[in-house]
């Protein structure tokens, strides 16, 4: 592509097709990824996320979507968004596939010092492939926050999701019911948690960087792409996608009061919801359907691993997604682990056409 996209368009997604639900949306700037491990194109695959494009494509296309602590993984490389947020993670078939993966990617880089020093303290002695535990959900403390993420959704995904709370607590984990984050309904707001706003900032200063690093570009800066763009109207889909959001990035001027401010907003909702929630009910983790999670975790950059875990009447996949404060991603591989194992709930799409291939989960089919 010659230019980068608008920051919630990066990719051609009149080209992506769910491979369970060809009229089902395949859901954000990772579902390549997605859907190429969906449909046995690739063993395993990267998401990055800012804002949902891990565990979103991951929980639409019924694949296991891992988003690490920020600083995890190094981000060095990659076209950044918003570093304070941007962070990589695995997309696979299986938690095995992404623990072991997770394994081959997490730890110090140089190349980005700050945030992989920062998050470097987190990793176990071992690797984290020592936390595919068959019975990781006994003794977990499990919270389940309703509104908002069940509000929207159809009957077919909620009585699975209480299906699979019962199950839960058969495998000997405690559920606390009916939780509540505070401020919920600001957090999910980019604009109202200050998410958008420093976002606008960080993206002109960071993609600026990049761009000056490139050895060969026809852009080298912000404006550069916004004046591609501009020229270049039909390979760039400006009609379609526009670019309000370069626009908007470009006018700003670095990181200032107003930034701050926002900043400041994020870490206190962050703190006063999230993190209160987990501390006061002693929680391993907050479990959630769907991929109505991602804001709080991005706000905060906390990990989370969304499972497959059913379809709804048309076929359209759905996962649960086990979120937990940083750090914690060996809790969460415990959990996730034990409750694929139990559930096995993940199908190959397109049976028929598949004859020749093999699923971790399924074997030959």
């Amino acid at each position: 592509m010659g230019g980068v996209r608008e920051l919630d368009k990066v990719c051609f997604m009149e080209n992506m097709q769910n491979p369970y639900y060809s009229a089902g949306d395949p859901c954000g700037s990772s579902s390549g990824s997605a859907i190429s491990v969906a449909a046995n194109m690739v063993s395993v695959s990267l998401g990055t996320e800012t804002h949902s494009s891990i565990i979103c494509p991951s929980d639409h296309n019924s694949v296991v979507g891992f988003k690490p602590t920020v600083g995890l993984t190094s981000r060095a490389g990659v076209i950044p968004v918003m570093p304070s947020l941007d962070t990589v993670g695995p997309i696979t078939r299986t938690v095995s596939d992404a623990v072991y993966l997770l394994d081959v990617i997490v730890g110090y880089d140089p190349r980005d010092h700050e945030a992989t020093a920062e998050a470097a303290k987190f990793i176990p002695v071992g690797g984290y492939k020592q936390f595919l535990n068959p019975n990781g959900l006994k003794g977990k403390r499990l919270g389940i926050v309703r509104n908002p993420f069940m509000n929207l959704l159809n009957e077919s995904i909620v009585s699975a999701f209480e299906h699979h709370l019962n199950l839960l607590r058969k495998k000997g984990a405690t559920v606390v019911d009916n939780l509540e984050i505070h401020n919920i309904n600001q957090i999910i707001s980019p604009k109202q948690s200050g998410e958008f706003t420093l976002m606008m900032a960080e993206f002109k200063l960071a993609l600026n960087d990049y761009l000056k690093e490139l050895i060969t570009s026809p852009v080298r800066s912000l404006a550069d792409v916004i004046a591609f763009n501009q020229n270049n109207p039909e390979i760039e889909k400006i009609k379609e996608y526009g670019q309000d959001s370069f626009i908007m990035s470009e006018k700003t001027n670095g990181i200032g009061s107003k930034e701050k401010k926002a900043k400041e907003l994020m870490k206190r909702l962050s703190r006063d919801g999230f993190e209160k929630l987990m501390m006061e009910n002693s929680l391993d983790a907050m479990v959630t359907p769907g991929s109505g999670v991602v804001s709080v975790l991005a706000i905060g950059g906390y990990p989370g691993i969304t499972v497959p875990a059913g379809y709804d009447g048309n076929g359209m996949p759905f996962g649960i997604c086990f979120s937990g404060l940083k750090g914690t991603e060996p809790t969460l591989i415990e959990i996730a682990y034990d409750f694929e194992q139990t559930t096995m709930a993940r199908r190959p799409p397109f049976l028929k056409t598949y004859q020749l291939t093999r699923d971790p989960l399924f074997g030959s089919i």
